[in-house]
């Protein structure tokens, strides 16, 4: 598969840069793309939560009432559940929801991401370029000439460039990304792909290893 290098101008540049048919045109596998968003999900919740159970409430212990005789049900104490201010029964409790997935699997959800996005026309190769100093309205002006700018765009850079990420911060749904951190839910999230032929060749590393 080939595409067109634009300049930041959204300009052709009269240049093809050829992305590996293996990566970017495989057959998308839906379920391993699922199984990758799913770890990513789950990967962001903290876990922190959690309620108190009976054992930690604090309360008197004396018994509410006597045991028999009164025509009710027995009551305990008042840390019992079913009052106001009791424990709560089962409540959660902090863990961790990571799930492990297999490496041949996380890589074949990258691939039909990418294959997928691929596929919708929705990839762009740009030049390499970087800024001297953090310019918002630069970036955004590079966003509007791809026409990319209300598609939730995604850069990929083939490392971290500090200037460029520091442009992009103030972009609602923009994100400027490394291409060694490029996952699968960051390439399905995004309604455009943007790759510097810098990332494009660290992407064929990546694959390649």
């Amino acid at each position: 598969m080939k595409l067109e290098v634009l300049n930041i101008q959204g300009q052709q540049t009269g240049r093809e840069i050829e992305l590996p048919e293996d990566v970017f045109g495989v057959e998308p596998n839906e379920h391993v793309v699922y199984l990758a968003v799913k770890q990513y999900l789950a990967a962001q919740r903290q876990g922190t939560h959690k309620a108190k159970e009976r054992n930690e409430i604090a309360g008197s212990t004396k018994k509410l009432k006597r045991q028999k005789g009164t025509g009710t049900a027995r009551f305990g104490d008042i840390k019992n559940p079913v009052f106001r201010g009791g424990g709560r029964i089962f409540g959660p409790r902090p863990r961790k929801y990571n799930i492990t997935l297999n490496k041949k699997v996380k890589l074949l959800a990258r691939k039909s991401a990418l294959s997928s996005k691929a596929s919708a026309g929705k990839i762009f190769v740009i030049e390499d370029f970087s800024f001297e100093a953090p310019k918002t309205k630069a970036f955004a002006d590079i966003l509007t000439a791809l026409k990319v700018a209300d598609q939730k765009p995604v850069v990929v850079t083939s490392d971290y460039e500090k200037e460029v990420y520091l442009s992009s911060r103030n972009l609602p749904k923009t994100k400027v990304v490394r291409a060694s951190d490029l996952n699968t839910y960051e390439v399905m999230n995004a309604g455009a792909l943007i790759l510097s032929e810098g990332a494009v060749e660290k992407i064929k590393e990546a694959f390649a290893n």
